[in-house]
């Protein structure tokens, strides 16, 4: 008699965490990855125009370091960042209105990392978390991946609208609010100092974090520059700086900052530590010795310059590439306008339409926490010329009019 073995099979995966399949991929990066062929005019991604790097300055600054101080630069580094960068980077916003030190900062791996490891320090499954109406993209990624319960705070062209806050603390009890106040992505406003000093009034007397994102502020192209939601009265202990060298220096160097009060900042320090060590060394010395030996204020001036020429390209050829009744707003910085297509329409039907006619926009449903508006898109004015925006707004036209 013949025995028979039972057949083996191979047992099922693991499945994959219930966050890591609940939460999609961003909107942006899938509209760009469609759109990689070169003839297509991307207004879709929030790209600094290549052209306009120091590639010189920062290629220098890599030279010296890796000459002078090779050993170190290719070494580990504190979890808290290069004293040298630290220093630097504190003494650029002490000079901008809020008292830092070294040792109130840590040095990431872009501002987003920062984010992350906020949402990983102060965020439990089930927390509430208040963000803009609409908000930064890979904001809600990050608490959606925290199991944080995302609420819409409702804004108007001036940002949060400080009594509806009030009311929704109190009703919600969230454990943070997230903001970009200055040229905020995706809408371009900017909050006056008014409704900060008002959002701050709450937070202080609610007991509420602020984690203010600032990785657009220095690029001005009109007006003055607004002090920080931090800088307001007693809101430095209340509040999280984020900050970048991304739009101001080069973002593949993938530094940012994140200043906080000090029991905050340390868990944050844990956090990163078990996320990644540190941000590269030689990164962080290079950054460090072109600060020392550069002007990136002058460097910065320049880029928001050709910014602000380029988005007078833009708003100039809306009203003819846009149907009637759309409605935008006026950045005075930054790298975006947001723009609100007539009743009816909707602009994530319309993509693949423009697609097709070589030019692509970010529509505006997935920046919305609460109900979306089929109606709005983002475009980006800074990645390409004027010739190639102009060109872009007669695709445009050939999409929507």
């Amino acid at each position: 008699m013949t025995i028979h073995e039972p057949v083996r099979t191979a047992a099922d995966q693991p499945p994959l965490a219930a966050r890591a399949s609940a939460v999609g991929g961003s909107p942006v990066r899938d509209i760009l990855a469609v759109t990689a062929r070169p003839e297509v005019i991307n207004f879709a991604g929030g790209l600094p125009a290549p052209g306009l790097f120091d590639s010189e300055g920062v290629a220098a600054a890599f030279r010296a370091v890796l000459e002078e101080m090779p050993e170190r630069a290719l070494q580990y580094s504190t979890t808290e960042g290069e004293p040298a960068l630290r220093e630097a980077l504190a003494g650029r916003i002490a000079a901008r209105g809020l008292p830092t030190g070294a040792d109130d900062l840590i040095v990431t791996s872009g501002s987003q990392q920062g984010l992350s490891l906020l949402a990983t320090a102060l965020v439990e499954p089930g927390d509430t978390v208040l963000v803009e109406d609409p908000c930064y993209l890979a904001a809600l990624q990050v608490f959606a991946f925290a199991g944080a319960r995302v609420v819409p705070v409702p804004c108007d062209d001036d940002g949060i609208d400080p009594a509806a806050l009030d009311a929704l603390v109190a009703a919600e009890r969230p454990k943070l609010l997230y903001t970009v106040p200055t040229f905020q992505n995706p809408t371009g406003r900017t909050m006056p100092v008014e409704r900060r000093a008002a959002v701050a009034e709450v937070a202080v007397r609610r007991g509420l974090w602020i984690v203010e994102d600032d990785p657009y502020g220095e690029l001005r192209f009109e007006g003055e520059r607004v002090p920080w939601i931090a800088a307001q009265e007693g809101a430095a202990e209340r509040t999280v700086l984020l900050g970048s060298f991304s739009k101001v220096m080069a973002p593949g160097l993938r530094l940012g900052w994140l200043r906080a009060p000090g029991a905050l900042l340390r868990a944050c320090a844990v956090a990163k530590q078990a996320a990644d060590l540190h941000t590269p060394t030689v990164n962080q010395l290079a950054a460090a010795r072109y600060l020392a030996e550069r002007d990136l204020d002058a460097h910065v001036a320049r880029v928001a310059t050709v910014y602000g020429e380029r988005r007078d390209v833009l708003l100039a050829g809306l009203p003819d590439s846009l149907p009637e009744g759309s409605r935008w707003v006026r950045p005075s910085g930054g790298m975006f306008v947001w723009v609100r297509l007539p009743s009816g329409m909707d602009a994530g039907e319309l993509l693949a339409r423009a697609v097709s006619e070589s030019v692509a926009y970010v529509p505006g449903a997935p920046f919305f926490a609460g109900v979306p508006d089929a109606r709005a898109m983002r475009l980006c004015f800074v990645t390409q010329g004027p010739d190639e925006l102009r060109e872009g707004l007669r695709r445009l036209r050939s999409v929507f009019c």
